[in-house]
């Protein structure tokens, strides 16, 4: 029997999808497109010969290649998982293999600036479908990639030309991810995104980089009284260099937005402790904890107190 999308259930989705970048996000795209048969055949491009011994020995492709023009021959989707920065100087490599109608997405998680790098590289028989799905760790490379990372998250598409066919394909092979998938334009993507977690991870690399630098506080105590809040900002500045740097200087009109709104916060919270406005701090901080129980209720995190970390048998 056929699916809605004229396939027969255990046919695959796509014939021929190329993941070019092969880190986090690209390897576990490939992972469970294995698993979920989403892809007939596997194909893995990265620049780096190290990486691409481990895409072999790891099972994780049919075929591996350096050169994009060389990898996305034949394809019928294609997958940027590269650096935001990155994005257009693949897309110009790549523009002479692509086949006609063939689909080009990416994971970035900037969009304008990726429509704006990519589409005019793009033949326009091709059809561009950016996506971003929001889930990640810290680690990064081929050996940190699992099938399950987008199980329950969200998948944001941002098609520059609203939705179409080519969109509903992309919507089911992130479906068939595990994802949970919303459309929205690039622009506001960028916005929300900005605030839920660009934001977040310049303040922990901030509070991470400014802890460390006191002059009064030695770099060992840093590490052995990093207690819960220390810590946990920690984890999240230990995310990729490379992709946050990219995601910053092409996201940078909408952080520099949501900075200003936050230091303006930051004001307000800094005179209330300085005047003892204990009610203020009290319904600020009971109103941010709702949010918190909220984001749990809806399935984006779990109540553990452990944020993650490894539970071992007490003694």
């Amino acid at each position: 029997m056929p699916d809605g999308l004229g396939r027969g259930l255990d046919a695959p989705l796509f014939e021929r999808v190329v993941i070019i970048g092969v880190g986090l996000i690209g390897s576990s795209l490939a992972r469970v497109a294995r698993r979920k048969n989403l892809a007939r055949t596997i194909v893995a491009c990265d620049r780096s010969a190290a990486v691409r011994e481990r895409v072999v020995a790891l099972g994780l492709a049919d075929e591996t290649y350096e050169a994009p023009a060389e990898a996305v021959r034949g394809a019928d989707f294609v997958i940027l998982c590269v650096p935001v920065g990155a994005c257009g100087g693949v897309a110009e490599q790549m523009k002479e293999g692509l086949a006609p109608g063939v689909i080009v997405s990416d994971v970035g998680s900037v969009k304008q600036s990726v429509v704006n790098q990519v589409a005019p590289h793009l033949p326009e028989n091709a059809l561009f479908v950016p996506a971003h799905p929001v889930a990640g760790t810290e680690n990064s490379g081929p050996d940190a990639g699992f099938a399950t990372l987008f199980k329950g998250r969200w998948c944001i598409l941002t098609p520059p030309g609203g939705s179409d066919a080519a969109t509903d394909r992309v919507r089911a092979f992130w479906e068939g991810a595990g994802s949970n998938v919303e459309v929205m334009t690039p622009a506001h993507h960028d916005l929300v995104l900005a605030i839920t977690s660009h934001v977040p991870h310049l303040i922990a690399y901030n509070i991470v980089g400014t802890a460390a630098d006191l002059e009064e506080v030695t770099q060992s105590e840093v590490i052995k009284f990093s207690a819960g809040g220390f810590r946990d900002f920690t984890r999240i500045a230990a995310s990729d260099p490379t992709m946050w740097r990219d995601v910053f200087l092409n996201n940078k009109d909408a952080v520099l937005e949501m900075l200003g709104r936050f230091s303006e916060d930051l004001t307000a919270l800094q005179r209330a402790i300085r005047w003892g406005d204990g009610d203020a701090l009290f319904n600020l901080f009971t109103r941010t904890r709702a949010i918190r129980r909220s984001i749990i209720d809806v399935g984006q995190e779990t109540a553990e107190p452990d944020f993650g970390r490894r539970k071992v048998d007490e003694a």
